[in-house]
């Protein structure tokens, strides 16, 4: 009713919005024609008239804007895969279950028209929509009818659907943490209802007739909260007891229990001087269980860092089978297939670019936040974003073997990974308990001679206030933060031993190429002897060299093309490598040796003594220089500069404003790296260095006492990231698997190497602080206690406050490079 009057005042006839003037949208209904803002609208309604739901029309209240409706959510398909269905549906054979989000609920009237709309769809058992919640709860036939042709029905009538897992959807926290809400709930409700008997009983009850019925009616309500919402107390004792440990929960089931046995004693006996406990039996359990509740939460908030990465992987893939796209479950992919990803789609693999050109946006796993251009024979890495093009990439690893399960494997290990001061509290905190029991029995003893309850009172508060709790979280708490934040910034963390290793480091050694310098040579100066051509002795330089795979090599072939110089022409042969020393080879008739100087003296060829004094100067301002000789003459000196990363200056300064020393290490002439050093304000260097001998160097320097951290690129250095105490890798982007590294940088940003260092101050300065308030709380508490000016309920109170303020401030961590 309401829609006619909406198209007699111009409105869309289905969604009652104004209809803009360059819309033609129009449909014969119930012989009327009826106007339609959008191709939506109007194919919906015709839906909804063809299938004679039109009474969906007169159900809508007056007045109500439906909105047009919304997209249809793409890919469908991928719902009628088994593997991703189980993470949504429940099945018993072919009959499933399923709860759909779906976008486009208005009123009552949209129920309506979703619920009969499916009942007549092949397969549907029952379609019931939740109003409120905008949920559908679908039951229905797989073997009748697949569940994207059900969203596309919905579709059709103008309802976008997305199955979704209430599991998932409320996080898995909640589902952890419902039975501990349905036993913290019975326990607030016993409380509450244990306040009125005790207000009875304080204010004179105990005196009269009623005394023992109240006494009754206490145990009535504290046993079950004692059973049931107190048994994650008891199991947590008992277990730990079976298995030789003295655990948390140990002291906590005592206090309870005792507490619960003289109530229970009193009560039974009908004893007329005795008081009954019942309240603080349950009072105690509940604020105890509020108190984990608000852990678990915490700790779960503080740690999602796995949860988050997990997310970016994809369930399916589209691969290519004999030119046709074939939806496929991720786990049925395997090394050597084809996979098309479309723009705006996450990369649901490791693999080679085969054909096509786009950005990838691969911030989520390296944090770098520019997108990377990937063309054909470029590797992209699993849970990356394709952004502009499409790309036909073939598989080269599988699930289990991607970047992203190795990252998400690296960071659960490093967080669950234990540092030695962890074990420390670890071995400590058994003895606590000791000492807890001790102390409440010593309690006990001397004030029982005053007042049997006042002991008791007094024994219980002790029982319950000294929770090591906050000593057992100080630092798995600091560490699992720290990985995951390190994580999303692109620091991968081994383990929490480096986290405090790293925090105590007193050396750094630094590799040249690569790590302090960019890695890239570039020709910087060409010198002739006396009578040579330049521009022909470059031609014969890069004819060579083209043939060599060393940088080098190289950076000569790329300068002779910037010089439009024409060196394919020349006929090459007899090519010859000596590794470390140079190449020859025969160029257009001549025979051309480039290498360095020692290995052309080898040759017989004597030096030219201007060039000689040439690369003297040169090798001062940190360049390498090849010598080149034609003919058995030496004829030219080619200068190559490797240029210093941007932010190695401000990295040394600050390593050396923190007074750590550092060491350069290089393969390159002295000159060379001692003039790198130079720029950096002077170090120690190390300078022809072969890779097999960095160990060495890092073995010397720790004999001398020296804690010693090696930054180097992973590749050649292999040997000395082990031997260090930690090993730093720059990665290449997404290669995360440099297995000799304690951290691998996913960014080629020497930055990062001061942001690791920084995370592990923090770290364990955070720690220390944990384990700090833990000890001055239990000092303060514990003698109160143990003067019985602490009564039970404030006690546990303030024992999960101290947990608290553990993980809050385990949690500032994350705020590390929120102002960077």
């Amino acid at each position: 009713m309401s829609q006619h009057s909406h198209s007699a005042a111009g409105g869309c006839f289905h969604c009652g919005l104004p209809i803009p003037p360059e819309a033609d949208f129009h449909a014969r209904l119930d012989a009327a024609e009826r106007d339609f803002c959008c191709f939506g609208c109007q194919s919906v309604s015709s839906a909804i008239y063809e299938a004679g739901l039109q009474g969906y029309y007169q159900r809508t209240p007056e007045g109500v804007l439906l909105g047009p409706p919304p997209e249809p959510p793409k890919d469908i398909e991928i719902y009628d895969f088994d593997e991703v269905q189980q993470e949504f549906t429940s099945c018993s054979g072919d009959v499933r279950n399923i709860h759909l989000l779906v976008e486009g609920i208005h009123c009552a009237a949209c129920v309506w028209l979703i619920e009969r709309g499916l009942q007549r769809a092949p397969g549907v058992l029952s379609a019931e929509v939740n109003l409120a919640g905008k949920r559908l709860h679908l039951r229905w036939d797989n073997s009748k009818s697949k569940l994207s042709d059900l969203i596309r029905a919905l579709a059709r009538i103008g309802y976008s659907a997305v199955p979704y897992d209430p599991e998932s959807a409320e996080g898995a926290i909640k589902k952890t943490n419902r039975a501990m809400l349905f036993r913290l709930f019975f326990a607030g409700f016993a409380m509450m209802n244990m306040m009125w008997i005790a207000i009875a009983l304080y204010s004179g009850a105990n005196q009269d007739e009623f005394r023992g019925f109240f006494h009754w009616m206490g145990l009535l309500l504290a046993t079950p909260t004692l059973l049931y919402s107190g048994y994650p107390f008891f199991r947590g004792a008992l277990g730990g007891l079976r298995a030789g440990h003295l655990t948390m929960d140990l002291p906590i089931a005592l206090g309870l229990s005792v507490t619960y046995v003289y109530s229970l004693y009193v009560t039974l006996t009908n004893n007329q001087q005795g008081e009954v406990f019942f309240d603080t039996v349950t009072n105690l359990t509940f604020v105890i269980l509020i108190g984990r509740y608000l852990e678990g939460m915490f700790r779960h908030q503080a740690v999602s860092a796995t949860k988050r990465l997990m997310e970016l992987q994809p369930r399916v893939a589209l691969v290519m089978r004999e030119g046709q796209e074939q939806m496929t479950a991720i786990r049925g992919v395997k090394p050597g297939d084809h996979v098309l990803i479309k723009p705006g789609y996450t990369v649901p693999v490791d693999g080679v670019v085969l054909e096509g050109h786009s950005a990838v946006d691969e911030s989520m796993l390296s944090g770098e936040s520019v997108p990377v251009s990937k063309s054909i024979g470029a590797s992209v890495a699993a849970g990356t974003l394709n952004t502009t093009g499409v790309l036909l990439v073939e598989v080269r690893a599988q699930l289990q073997d991607t970047t992203l399960s190795k990252i998400i494997r690296l960071v659960e290990e490093a967080q669950s990974s234990k540092a030695p001061i962890q074990r420390l509290a670890d071995t400590i905190v058994p003895w606590f308990v000791l000492v807890t029991l001790i102390c409440a029995t010593v309690t006990f003893f001397i004030w029982n001679s005053h007042d049997f309850e006042i002991a008791l009172m007094a024994a219980t508060s002790v029982l319950i206030i000294t929770c090591p709790c906050a000593l057992g979280m100080a630092t798995p708490m600091s560490i699992a933060v720290a990985s995951g934040l390190g994580a999303k910034h692109g620091i991968l963390v081994k383990n929490g031993l480096v986290l405090e290793t790293l925090s105590k480091v007193t050396h750094f050694v630094f590799d040249k190429t690569g790590t302090l310098t960019e890695g890239k040579m570039s020709v910087a100066q060409v010198h002739v002897a006396a009578g040579a051509d330049a521009r022909d002795i470059l031609r014969h330089a890069a004819a060579v060299e083209r043939y060599s795979e060393h940088g080098v090599a190289n950076a000569i072939v790329s300068y002779a093309e910037e010089q439009k110089q024409a060196y394919r022409d020349l006929a090459v042969s007899g090519f010859h490598a000596t590794a470390g020393l140079g190449v020859e080879a025969d160029s257009g008739g001549q025979r051309v040796l480039l290498g360095t100087a020692g290995w052309l003296t080898q040759q017989g060829i004597a030096l030219d003594a201007v060039l000689q004094a040439k690369v003297h100067e040169l090798e001062m301002q940190a360049t390498s220089c090849v010598y080149m000789a034609q003919n058995g003459k030496h004829v030219a000196v080619i200068a190559l500069a490797d240029k210093l990363r941007g932010d190695a200056k401000q990295l040394v300064d600050e390593l050396r404003a923190a007074d750590i020393t550092m060491t350069l290490l290089s393969g390159d002439r002295r000159t060379v790296a001692e003039a790198i050093a130079r720029q950096l304000g002077g170090m120690e260097v190390i300078a022809e260095v072969l890779p097999q001998d960095k160990d060495q160097v890092i073995q010397r320097l720790q004999q001398s006492g020296a804690i010693v951290a090696m930054v180097g690129d992973g590749v050649n250095d292999a040997p000395a990231l082990i031997r260090a105490d930690v090993g730093i890798a720059l990665g290449s982007g997404t290669d995360v698997s440099v297995e000799s590294a304690d951290i691998v940088l996913m960014h080629n940003e020497l930055d990062k190497v001061r942001q690791a260092v920084q995370l592990s101050r923090r770290t364990l300065r955070t720690i220390k602080q944990n384990i700090g308030l833990s000890f001055v709380y239990n000092a303060i508490m514990v003698p109160l206690a143990m003067m019985a000016r602490v009564s039970p309920l404030v006690a546990a109170i303030s024992m999960p406050i101290s947990s608290l303020i553990v993980i809050g401030n385990a949690a500032r961590i994350r705020t590390m490079f929120k102002n960077r």
